[in-house]
């Protein structure tokens, strides 16, 4: 990159946004940002990604060119991850550990936003396989060992999405299992919630329904405690699994209580950091995949449109992936030009993300589409 920092400082000061502002919306201090924007300190990709959330913008105007993310990932991958770097002084850990790990653990989730599955996986997999080396062979405090668990099952949640957009389904409902079981160790069922919910969307969309509407369920039965949005999220996940098993009452029933639950946030409850991306155009964008799998597809249509409309550019494999069901809804409802359309658009977007999960919905509407009869 080409004066990293000064390409930080551009940005900030393009959006009129102060230091003060930025730090606040970072997990970095008003002083460590002044030193990276004046490049008294390295910039690093966990600075970019930190920098993109912060200022709404994408990673690639923080960057100078090529702008492609995998080189970032790359940058992470030849990098020492935090339990590398501190095991490597001891086999004692404590609390500055635990704050590289949590903070690592969010950076990675941001790039998630940007990268594709088989990109990001070998960048993931390789931090929670220092992360358990250290659980396993360090000692610690009570205190660091819970935080660590956490830490574990967050970074198995996110190892197990990435591998199943990969493609690595048997890899990503094993790590699932495993992060489950470090949540529980910590007891913290909200996150071991989430782990058992993530998993039945994967069952839901490459295994048996019925199965996954069992696991989405005592998912959200279990969460104990769960914050608002965290509840919207494992219940959305259960509307989704009773639409793929064609139980449209559930469904129905499931949506309407992510919407009640979503609206009745309250102000001042923090939610975890690892629903920082379920808004209402998420929450939309799942009611109208589930109108399009119970063949209601003119409800569902607007919803999806509205959601890739507002998207950022930077989010490309969502939107092509929101692109694909708007594509089905036009193709149920006997549109084939307005469909094929959109999922040109959709693969033209999916274009070197390397994510099986876009893939194999793009292929699964262009078979439907040459198969009109079946419409």
């Amino acid at each position: 990159m080409d004066n990293p920092g000064s390409l930080l400082r551009l940005a900030r000061e393009s959006q009129g946004v102060s230091l003060s502002a930025v730090a606040a919306r970072t997990h970095f201090s008003k002083s460590m940002l002044g030193m990276l924007e004046n490049d008294q300190r390295d910039v690093k990709p966990e600075h970019i990604v930190a920098y993109s959330r912060a200022l709404n913008i994408p990673i690639s105007a923080l960057m100078a060119p090529p702008d492609d993310p995998i080189r970032l990932a790359h940058e992470w991958l030849v990098s020492d991850s935090a339990p590398v770097t501190h095991s490597a002084a001891g086999h004692r850990v404590g609390r500055s550990l635990a704050d590289d790990v949590e903070q690592r653990v969010i950076d990675l989730r941001h790039l998630d936003d940007t990268v594709g599955g088989r990109d990001l996986f070998p960048l993931v997999i390789k931090e929670l396989e220092d992360l358990r080396t250290v659980i396993n062979e360090c000692s610690y405090t009570d205190d660091i060992g819970r935080r660590l668990l956490i830490a574990a099952g967050e970074l198995s949640q996110l190892v197990g999405w990435v591998a199943s957009d990969a493609g690595y389904y048997g890899r990503a409902q094993h790590t699932y299992l495993d992060g489950a079981k470090a949540a529980s160790q910590a007891g913290d069922r909200v996150l071991t919630g989430q782990l058992l919910s993530s998993l039945s969307y994967q069952i839901a969309n490459v295994g048996q329904p019925d199965d996954a509407v069992l696991l989405a369920r005592t998912a959200v039965r279990g969460a104990h405690g769960a914050t608002p949005v965290v509840a919207a999220l494992l219940t959305e996940r259960m509307a989704w699994a009773a639409a793929r098993a064609r139980d449209r009452d559930g469904a129905m029933r499931a949506l309407d209580i992510v919407d009640d639950t979503y609206e009745g946030r309250i102000a001042g409850v923090e939610e975890p950091e690892w629903v920082y991306w379920v808004d209402r155009a998420e929450i939309n964008v799942m009611a109208g995949r589930c109108f399009v799998e119970l063949g209601d597809p003119s409800r569902a249509r607007p919803l999806l449109q509205q959601a890739i409309d507002s998207y950022p550019k930077d989010r490309a494999r969502e939107v092509a992936l929101y692109q694909t069901w708007l594509a089905e809804s036009y193709a149920r409802n006997r549109d084939f030009d307005a469909a094929q359309e959109t999922i040109r658009a959709a693969r033209t977007a999916a274009d070197g993300i390397h994510s099986a999960r876009l893939e194999r919905r793009v292929v699964e509407i262009e078979l439907m589409l040459s198969g009109r009869g079946g419409w």
